[in-house]
């Protein structure tokens, strides 16, 4: 039988409260979360980067043990260096920063630089990490000047977190349907009214060159 625990669905305020950033330093930051069909997604669009872009930020649901793999082998596809973040690390451009299969990622800002941290705690949206724990933390410290992109995955993770965003000013795009392998993510995030562009995922690495080369 089932305890009460365990059909708890909690949102990111058992994380973090929301505290939306209404400063504008044009400070850039690309958000990314994905999850069923989301390791084929992302070693689609990583590899297609340049260098020079700001800071790219990843949650994708992926088990303990095989986050740090994932992390290794896109940054041996890529020109953007790519690592799973397992502490706290300052973010920097031409890098791209994967959360740890067991642990929530925040974004903090301190003395001006973008700071991602990972953290414990309990499931969000019935995740951890949580696209929507990553999302909040991104409007709380840089609000308008994020791109926020929800691809592949099942259920609404994210769809809680990127309406923030979206509210707040930033820019959003979801996966196209057509390109999904689980249309569930980009949905639920389309129906709150959070997304600005749907794109085809062949189409997402431009989108994010085209975001960063905006004034």
């Amino acid at each position: 039988m089932l305890g009460l625990g365990t059909l708890t669905k909690h949102t990111p305020d058992i994380i973090l409260p929301s505290n939306p950033c209404k400063n504008d330093n044009g400070q850039k930051l690309i958000l990314i979360g994905s999850s069923t069909g989301g390791v084929e997604a992302l070693t689609r669009i990583i590899p297609k980067l340049p260098i020079g872009l700001p800071p790219i930020v990843i949650v994708q649901h992926i088990p303990v043990g095989f986050s740090g793999s994932f992390a290794q082998r896109l940054n041996h596809l890529s020109a953007i260096s790519v690592l799973e973040v397992t502490d706290i690390v300052t973010l920097q451009h031409s890098h791209a920063y994967i959360a740890s299969g067991d642990k929530h990622l925040i974004i903090k800002k301190k003395n001006n630089q973008y700071i991602a941290q990972s953290i414990d705690g309990e499931k969000v949206s019935r995740h951890k990490p949580s696209v929507d724990v990553l999302f909040r933390s991104g409007n709380n410290a840089v609000g308008k000047n994020v791109l926020a992109i929800i691809l592949t995955g099942m259920g609404d993770d994210g769809s809680i977190g990127i309406k923030e965003l979206h509210d707040n000013g930033a820019h959003t795009i979801a996966q196209s349907e057509e390109s999904c392998v689980v249309f569930g993510m980009p949905k639920q995030a389309i129906a709150r009214g959070a997304i600005d562009e749907v794109v085809h995922l062949d189409q997402i690495a431009d989108s994010i060159v085209k975001f960063c080369k905006q004034s």
